[in-house]
């Protein structure tokens, strides 16, 4: 992987952009795919203990209180809990890295979730580890992130076929991983963040090695549809061909 360093790509400088963006957009992909379907793998309810690691602003976290869980979040971004806490100031939220949760005792949690941020964190061995630490026996680990296989930072782009009228998805590399910095809000803003490629074994394997087995594997499509056109139908079938998420549940063993 190239040798990006994270100073310059803190989340705290697109905090309130993104909570912006989650908060006052009921069209994301965040509220309309990602939502219902985490919802339905977790099963929040009372009795349930859930740790959302790299919550952000706390969207999701959120979620799992409303349904009744007992809910924790964490993020290493300062400025992303001081949103969640003035967002939930019901809710527990932490500052800390996914690879070291000190605030949480051993096999304390029932579910940890990580959602649309296993993808800017570095060393996700660590974090397996540490997580499969504070999961009870049998607890559960829920990953949702960009599919690895078709969303791939800088190496995926849609393409069009003029002759046969298809819409279909360029892929440039997949197998070796990549470390990329990603503009937040091109056009208005110079923020950026990592983001780090890994292939679909690559997290299979981390999984293993720190002692989870994999349960069940998700792909998710997009919501949207196209506007009137000559591509519409083109664009609409790649859509639901060709997912943008991909989640991973897997139980600790």
């Amino acid at each position: 992987m190239n040798n990006l360093q994270p100073k310059d790509t803190s989340w705290d400088k697109v905090a309130g952009w993104y909570d912006d963006y989650l908060e006052n957009n009921s069209d994301t992909y965040q509220e309309q795919v990602i939502a219902p379907n985490i919802l339905r793998i977790v099963s929040p309810k009372k009795g349930v203990r859930i740790l959302d690691v790299a919550c952000g602003q706390g969207f999701f976290t959120r979620k799992f209180a409303d349904a009744g869980a007992k809910t924790v979040g964490a993020d290493i971004s300062e400025e992303l809990i001081n949103q969640a806490k003035a967002r939930s100031p019901k809710i527990e939220f932490h500052i800390a890295p996914a690879n070291k949760l000190s605030f949480a005792e051993n096999n304390s949690f029932d579910v940890v979730t990580i959602v649309l941020a296993i993808q800017n964190i570095q060393n996700i061995q660590d974090v397996f580890n540490e997580i499969h630490r504070i999961l009870s026996l049998n607890g559960k680990l829920i990953l949702v992130m960009n599919h690895p296989a078709f969303r791939i930072p800088k190496r995926s782009s849609w393409g069009w076929e003029e002759k046969e009228g298809l819409q279909f998805r360029r892929i440039d590399g997949y197998l070796s991983g990549s470390t990329e910095k990603i503009l937040m809000h091109p056009g208005k803003n110079k923020s950026s963040t990592i983001s780090y490629h890994r292939s679909l074994q690559d997290f299979f394997k981390a999984l293993n090695k720190s002692g989870f087995a994999v349960l069940r594997l998700e792909e998710w499509i997009s919501h949207k549809k196209s506007g009137k056109g000559t591509r519409q139908k083109a664009e609409d079938i790649a859509r639901k061909e060709i997912p943008l998420f991909l989640m991973i549940e897997a139980k600790k063993s």
